[in-house]
């Protein structure tokens, strides 16, 4: 049997002590060695290199692995460079935000992502213990594959999204780090006696960007990565850089035509240099909130709370209709049954700024609430997400925010890729 390992603290920044992550880098990488076998190969000064020929890393080897200067690590570089970072180690700002929001509609960007949470979930039963524990089909992915979960309540009220990894040794899940923690704790908590689950948060021992953008694949067939441009949402395969260990997946938490790279902190440096020699506009924390509302992807505290199951958070890419048991199950499955979905998530432009938790009505009868606002490239736009009944209002329908600000309904990027099950006429529906 093996048990799991003490929950670790609550996820905060990139790196919430420069001077430990340095010298727990070398730790990251057999962190990251474990997950699956690295392969060495002479690289290029900016190439990142495939594990395609040569032998596997020696278990011993990532501690050999040189650290970085001890004066100058991945924030202190990126500080020196302009950007602003928060107490919490999170790049607010490059100070180029109209910049990076055109470069992701029409180059590519680069972002750094290393305050979202990274938990590792190893052991023979780790496969059965997530497909029980989430709403995604894990029996049927096998190593460097991947797919996007969702952490519910029993009663199918909405956690957390994550982005899932099938490694060789562990599963790699990345989750808000706002739940990070507490995600941590609950699987622990649902290890029982006969299991062998490990959990373990690996956040402060690694380092993820997301890079995106209609220029993404040119940026990784250019570092000869090209192998992975095309391959399914959520693959993942190992590479290194300048001789150390770096993951790279297919797909990331905005988009899934770019693609996710993580790596111990010593590598951070390096390659987020690197990606800048191919063209990557570095975007800030800021631009991604922006980015995140207008794409319409639902964020934990504002569309993914009590109030909302995750049928109405509009995950169904997430949700395998056809799996046994699991938490959650029998009130998705009713709900599906019984056509019992009563509201979903939109987009919402507005006349006017709005407060997130304004009330949104059609002829004076309250619809909906709004969960997110954001204001757009230029003063006059104004954006918002929120979840309006479905009888009440649907695509380019006029609504009301608040007591006078004018919205009209429009679909968003994220939700339009869910695919819903068509809807069956049979069975009463859920009042």
């Amino acid at each position: 049997m093996t048990t799991a390992t003490a929950t670790a603290p609550p996820c905060v920044a990139h790196l919430a002590s420069r001077s430990t992550a340095r010298l727990q880098h070398s730790r990251a990488a057999l962190l990251l060695h474990q997950n699956g076998a690295f392969r060495t190969k002479k690289t290029t000064k900016n190439n990142l290199s495939s594990r395609n020929t040569s032998s596997t890393i020696a278990a011993a080897l990532p501690f050999e692995l040189s650290p970085p200067p001890i004066d100058h690590d991945f924030l202190d570089s990126v500080t020196a460079e302009g950007a602003k970072v928060s107490e919490e180690g999170i790049i607010e700002t490059f100070e180029n935000d109209d910049e990076a929001l055109d470069a992701f509609d029409n180059g590519v960007v680069v972002m750094d992502i290393s305050h979202f949470g990274r938990i590792r979930v190893s052991g023979d039963d780790r496969i059965q213990f997530l497909h029980n524990q989430t709403t995604a089909n894990f029996e049927c992915l096998s190593e460097g594959q991947g797919c996007e979960t969702v952490f519910v309540t029993p009663t199918a009220r909405t956690i957390d999204i994550a982005y899932a990894w099938i490694m060789k040794k562990a599963v790699l899940l990345m989750v808000s780090p706002e739940t990070c923690g507490n995600i941590t704790a609950m699987l622990n908590k649902y290890i029982f006696f006969a299991d062998k689950v490990e959990i373990q948060d690996i956040t402060k021992q690694t380092c993820l960007f997301a890079l995106s953008g209609p220029k993404s694949s040119e940026v990784m067939a250019n570092l000869n990565l090209g192998d992975l441009v095309g391959q399914p949402y959520g693959t993942n395969r190992h590479y290194n850089v300048n001789g150390m260990p770096v993951t790279v997946g297919v797909g990331n938490i905005i988009s899934e035509e770019g693609f996710s790279l993580l790596m111990s902190p010593a590598a951070a440096d390096s390659v987020w240099k690197t990606l800048l020699s191919q063209g990557a506009i570095p975007l800030g924390s800021n631009a991604w909130e922006k980015l995140r509302i207008t794409q319409g992807r639902p964020a934990p505290g504002k569309e993914l709370t009590n109030d909302f199951n995750v049928l109405e958070a509009g995950l169904w890419n997430s949700i395998s209709l056809n799996k046994g048991c699991y938490k959650g199950q029998e009130t998705i499955s009713r709900l599906i049954t019984y056509d019992g979905v009563k509201q979903r998530l939109w987009g919402i432009h507005l006349s006017a700024p709005a407060e997130p938790g304004s009330p949104i009505t059609v002829n004076g009868k309250k619809v909906g609430k709004l969960t997110s606002y954001t204001t757009g490239r230029k003063e006059c736009d104004h954006f918002a997400l929120g979840y309006i009944k479905r009888k009440a209002a649907s695509d380019g329908d006029t609504v009301i925010v608040g007591e006078k600000i004018i919205g009209t309904v429009v679909n968003v990027p994220f939700l339009s890729r869910q695919s819903p099950p068509p809807v069956k006429n049979s069975g009463p529906r859920l009042n």
